[in-house]
């Protein structure tokens, strides 16, 4: 059994314009993405994403559209981009 505790990166997030995800950051040494999504009662749930690389995370940014990006490219593959809920 691994009992090994891994840390979570602290990851710098910043707003972006979209209905369904409030911000977004990336750490380019862990390949962690960071997306905050909304709540009715004030700040939403925060979801890490493993193996994004860093050109993965400035496709995802420059998307003319950040939710499509999302729903289309990292959502349907959780087996190639893991996730845990960090807050």
């Amino acid at each position: 059994m691994d009992t090994e505790i891994k840390q979570r990166p602290v990851i710098q997030m910043g707003a972006v314009e979209s209905s369904q995800i409030t911000a977004i950051g990336h750490d380019a040494e862990t390949n962690t993405l960071a997306i905050q999504f909304p709540s009715k009662s004030g700040s939403g749930s925060v979801y890490h994403y493993q193996n994004v690389t860093a050109d993965q995370f400035a496709a995802f940014k420059n998307a003319e559209s950040i939710g499509s990006h999302f729903g289309k490219n990292i959502k349907p593959f959780a087996d190639r981009f893991p996730y845990v809920k960090v807050g």
